[in-house]
């Protein structure tokens, strides 16, 4: 094999792995997505039992969610972050809206559902009580409380709960909720009863089906996660779907939950309190629901006395300096660990550092992220140099290579010695432009990473676009706007156009910088690896179509970055290059190179 083009097909194995990481992040096909949400939004009904102490799952069909708010007595819930209402009913958390994150960028838009009471579709709450062998009369999820103190839960105002099981045990459950997402619930058992009795206290963050959209993510987990037994512990939801049995651990300073991509539910025990958690799918029929649930340690209460003990609950948006200031404050191990900052952690926290301190002083997202990518650039200046040398002279001496496969057609071992003679005599490595751009595969990864689970970058507007975590709303199909219909709504073709063939002006944008790139890089020595680079931009441009706008720029702007050095070193070898070549016919003059 020519040593050109190995250095070709290294680059095409790192592409084709790369093309490979993407497919498999990329969306299902929207019929297919309305396909599943109809199919989840009428489940069946279910009936399994679940944590110590969990509702029964015989969920009837889905009701509204005003019809299942009405079902229960409620305490209203209100903070500058936060607004809903805890069941009396269970005294359970499972009506909850972050006030700070519309669902839209529309104006007037609802803000963000967090958590959704049971029967309705895709119900997400959370279950805090006692669970103890031969003790009868513990509170469940269809005991009704009573609310002694308080008439609304906000900071600085807590409610008091009570429930007498009219067996000698007196239940009382404190409740605040400080200015964002965190609840502290003591709670406290007295004994008034002749006979000791064991108890433990148990949490449950149960989540009965999701939605199409949920889950999907190759690149951001979504799924089960929490510190437990010394490391951070994640299982998608596919994961627990296909797992024979539960995850079990046995830790101390721990805390356990659900995520999605920018929202978390978390139970957090007393640090020093260890417990038994547990995530799995305790499926029912084709019914997933996923739980995340802990048992404490057990406690003796004799006959006159109470126990208490005190836990968090965090239900709200990951945002990393509030994560790592409760992980100060409250003593929460690896809280900021809720974001997924991926396998390349030790680059991707210092990347997001700088993305934040970078926004902070620009104020806009778009901006940061251009500014960003800019300043890793020039990291990377002097790698990419040698690279881009490397490149040029490679692509100088592609004429002599071609001569000379010409003059030995006939034999490869003489055409073989003599282009490695010339490359001797020129001083050429072929492989020298490969070990930059390994070393700058984990870098751009993590800046990917970065972009992607940055909750700063969701309804961040640039230029004309309104969410930098949004695809390009743009398409080709109806001139980028200028024609006054919605392709989606073509028949037969619209779900095609809306979906798999969807190209806005940034995955064009980014399709015409990745064709510059990489017509400026010397052409592979096998016409077959010639013809799959040229189709590369091409098919990038449709599997880049479906990502964020933010990502989308910071891709683009790279490429425009990457064809700017490329040109300087290709003017400053003498090198044809095809802006030259292109200038040159707009003005009739002849090209540098």
């Amino acid at each position: 094999m020519q040593d050109d083009s190995s250095r070709n097909t290294i680059i095409f194995l790192a592409c084709a792995l790369v093309l490979f990481v993407l497919y498999n992040t990329l969306f299902l096909e929207p019929q297919q997505k309305r396909l599943e949400q109809e199919r989840r939004l009428h489940p069946p009904a279910a009936a399994q039992t679940l944590a110590p102490g969990a509702p029964a799952l015989n969920a009837p069909p889905a009701v509204t969610r005003a019809a299942a708010l009405a079902a229960s007595p409620r305490v209203p819930v209100a903070s500058p972050a936060l607004k809903g209402s805890i069941s009396l009913r269970g005294a359970r958390l499972d009506d909850l809206f972050l006030t700070q994150y519309p669902q839209t960028t529309d104006k007037g838009s609802p803000p963000v559902e967090m958590l959704r009471p049971e029967g309705t579709a895709f119900p997400w709450f959370v279950d805090i009580g006692w669970v103890g062998q031969n003790v009868a009369g513990l509170p469940g999820p269809t005991t009704v409380w009573t609310l002694a103190q308080g008439t609304a839960l906000a900071p600085s105002q807590p409610i008091v709960l009570t429930y007498a099981n009219g067996q000698g045990l007196t239940f009382t459950r404190k409740v605040e909720v400080d200015e964002h997402y965190m609840f502290t619930l003591t709670d406290t058992v007295a004994n008034t009863g002749t006979t000791p009795v064991t108890l433990a206290p148990y949490g449950s963050i149960q989540r009965q089906g999701v939605p199409a959209d949920i889950g999907k993510s190759g690149v951001v987990h979504e799924g089960s996660v929490g510190y437990l037994d010394g490391r951070v512990r994640a299982f998608k939801y596919k994961d627990l779907s296909k797992a024979s049995a539960a995850q079990e651990f046995n830790s101390a300073a721990a805390w356990t939950g659900i995520t999605d991509k920018y929202w978390l539910a978390a139970l957090i025990p007393n640090a020093a309190e260890p417990v038994h958690a547990v995530f799995r799918d305790a499926k029912s029929g084709p019914l997933d629901v996923y739980e995340a649930n802990y048992t404490g340690a057990a406690r003796t209460i004799g006959p006159a006395q109470q126990i208490s003990t005190t836990q968090h609950v965090f239900v709200g948006a990951k945002t990393v300096p509030l994560l790592q200031g409760y992980e100060k404050s409250l003593g929460i191990s690896h809280f900021d660990d809720a974001v997924d900052w991926g396998m390349f952690w030790f680059l991707t926290r210092p990347i997001f550092i700088f993305l934040e301190f970078i926004f902070a002083h620009v104020g806009t997202f778009g901006i940061a992220i251009l500014l960003l990518t800019v300043c890793v650039r020039l990291a990377f200046f002097p790698i990419a140099n040698k690279q881009y040398e490397s490149m040029t002279k490679m692509k100088k001496l592609q004429p002599m290579q071609e001569e000379i496969r010409k003059r030995f057609k006939e034999d490869p071992a003489k055409q073989q010695q003599e282009i490695m003679a010339l490359y001797q005599r020129e001083k050429v490595n072929p492989l020298a432009g490969c070990l930059p751009i390994l070393l700058q595969i984990p870098v751009f990864f993590s800046l990917y990473k970065v972009l992607s689970v940055t909750i700063e970058m969701r309804h961040a507007p640039f230029l004309a676009f309104t969410d930098l975590s949004a695809r390009d709303p743009t398409t080709i199909w109806n001139l980028f706007g200028l024609i006054p219909w919605n392709p989606a709504h073509l028949p037969l073709i619209g779900t095609y156009l809306d979906g798999p063939l969807h190209l806005g002006i940034l995955p064009l944008l980014y399709g015409f910088t990745m064709f510059l790139t990489t017509s400026m890089s010397p052409p592979a020595g096998d016409p077959a690896q010639q013809r799959i680079f040229q189709l590369m931009p091409l098919m990038f441009m449709f599997i880049m179509a479906p990502f964020a706008v933010g990502l989308l720029i910071y891709w683009t702007w790279s490429n425009v970055l990457t064809t700017l050095q490329q040109y300087v070193m290709m003017r400053r070898f003498k090198v044809d290059n095809p802006i030259d070549r292109t200038l040159a016919r707009l003005t009739g003059k002849a090209s540098p190179g």
